[in-house]
């Protein structure tokens, strides 16, 4: 085992509030210092490494799929349903949940530049009493939670939405960017008023909101709409590809578009660098690479030629902090088997970001082609089986909360029975976490804060004497659950992008 060298302190540094030192049996009121431990736990006698992985579940709110639950519930429902998920998360031992927080060019958070979305009241413009994304977050937070905030940049109205457009809708506002294409409408993404507006909606949110990620999933070019013969019928973007032309533009139209495709999301990972140094851009695009970089035996979608999205052109450049490919089928469907297509994305991650595949969860449900309980559980150590992956994400969280054919019970105590950190991302900057100081405060409680940048969580290894190390995270607050006399405490603070402090040995 590498070695690793402890922070050693002849006493603890003192933490908010001040410390003093307590008699034994007798309450001072105050807290009270626990002394580092002074010698140096190295070697065999210390903890091994945290273990890594990203554990994360989308939560759609489209079509209320995840939350909330359906229209019009109360603003309580609503709360107590967060708290519920949150609460679920936490048991599973995932550490990040992705909220959709823009569905159809509409806000599931207070807003200027767009209406509030129907799957809240029912009707579009007409909001709840609080700030859904606020809620989110901050209860997520307490949890050890990352919170990313998940976005389509193009829909501006799905197919099941049932609300008349808010008067601040866009479909409203700016007509002429605005295309029914089939049954739903969607933004052109060659008007580069749009585009400024999904930016400008972006940079809303990442001022106002301390999100740990933002997430943009497949939806760039709508998936094609057939005629009556099955052909597909193309996008209906003439004005836009007509005014490029005139304007000199010499790409082709495919070309073009796959074009404003990519500089949306480089703009877009570019803003996210100027307002949020430390949070993490997501794309989560359709599972199939482009046609002539796929695995042997692998067909289907091209989204390369059919959304126009051009995501290995993405991860080369540098414009994704991690890579979700929808690897939504299981392993012995050979046309669009897991593992190859997972092996696929890795290899085309030439500045390694982090890639971390989709998994359909879902589908482990009790209908008659509901998944086998083992699919999502093997996926997952295929994950951790492939050097270069390190975690995965599950849709969505109703398969886990409603515990499908056991699938949470399963994963809980499985795959998940340890808890994890989720990876760090070194090319990230976010300043450092500090030595960790550890108080046991008047009813026993020992709670752990760190000097410097405040910490996102921290990591715990304990073991009682006699026993194995064993892991746990805990969220900002540091509280440590039921320490017992003499445990053995390791910990150490974790910061915004993921990397650990120095750890300090103490003896509860």
């Amino acid at each position: 085992m590498r070695r690793r060298q402890w922070m050693t302190a002849a006493l603890a540094a003192p933490v908010l509030g001040g410390l003093g030192t307590a008699l034994p049996g007798c309450s001072t009121g105050r807290s009270s210092a626990v002394p580092a431990r002074t010698e140096a736990a190295t070697g065999e006698d210390g903890p091994p490494p945290a273990p890594r992985e990203f554990r994360a579940a989308w939560v759609a709110t489209v079509a209320n799929i995840d939350w909330p639950s359906r229209r019009g519930l109360s603003d309580a429902a609503q709360i107590a349903e967060i708290h519920a998920i949150l609460d679920h998360a936490r048991a599973l031992r995932l550490n990040a949940i992705v909220l959709q927080v823009r569905t159809s060019a509409d806000a599931l958070y207070r807003s200027t530049l767009e209406p509030w979305s129907e799957y809240l009241s029912g009707v579009q413009g007409q909001g709840p009493g609080y700030d859904p994304l606020a809620v989110w977050i901050e209860q997520a937070r307490a949890r050890g939670l990352e919170l990313h905030a998940w976005l389509n940049p193009y829909r501006a109205k799905q197919s099941g939405g049932k609300s008349v457009p808010a008067a601040t809708h866009l479909s409203r506002t700016r007509p002429d960017w605005v295309k029914k294409y089939g049954d739903q409408l969607w933004i052109d993404p060659g008007e580069p008023g749009a585009a400024d507006h999904t930016l400008a909606v972006c940079r809303d949110l990442l001022t106002r909101y301390d999100v740990d990620g933002l997430h943009i999933d497949d939806y760039f070019y709508p998936y094609p709409v057939q005629d009556a013969a099955k052909q597909d019928i193309d996008f209906p973007d003439d004005p836009s590809w007509l005014r490029y032309v005139r304007g000199g533009g010499t790409l082709a139209r495919a070309d073009w578009r796959r074009d404003n495709v990519d500089q949306l999301v480089r703009r877009l990972y570019e803003l996210v660098r100027e307002l949020r140094p430390a949070a993490r851009v997501g794309i989560s695009p359709f599972g199939l690479p482009r046609p002539d970089l796929r695995p042997a035996g692998i067909t289907g979608f091209s989204q390369y030629d059919r959304l126009y999205a051009h995501v290995e052109h993405w991860m080369a450049m540098g414009w994704l902090d991690y890579l979700a490919p929808q690897l939504y089928w299981p392993r012995a469907q050979k046309p669009q088997a897991f593992e190859p297509l997972m092996r696929a994305w890795q290899g085309l991650n030439p500045l390694g970001r982090h890639v971390w595949p989709g998994l359909f969860t879902s589908r482990a449900g009790n209908e008659a082609d509901g998944w086998p309980l083992d699919e999502i559980a093997e996926q997952v150590a295929l994950t951790r089986a492939a050097p270069g992956t390190g975690g995965h994400l599950h849709f969505s969280m109703v398969a886990l909360m409603k515990n499908r054919r056991g699938i949470a019970d399963a994963l809980r105590d499985g795959a998940y029975a340890q808890a994890a950190l989720a990876p760090a991302t070194p090319w990230l900057s976010a300043p450092a976490c500090g030595a960790v100081s550890l108080a046991r405060e008047p009813d026993g409680t020992l709670r752990a804060s760190t000097t410097g940048s405040p910490a996102r969580g921290f990591a715990l290894w304990r073991r009682a004497a006699g026993q194995a190390w064993r892991f746990e995270t805990l969220p900002p607050d540091g509280r440590i659950p039921g320490p017992s006399p003499g445990e053995a405490l390791v910990l150490s603070a974790i910061n915004a992008i993921g990397e650990e402090g120095p750890r300090a040995s103490f003896v509860a």
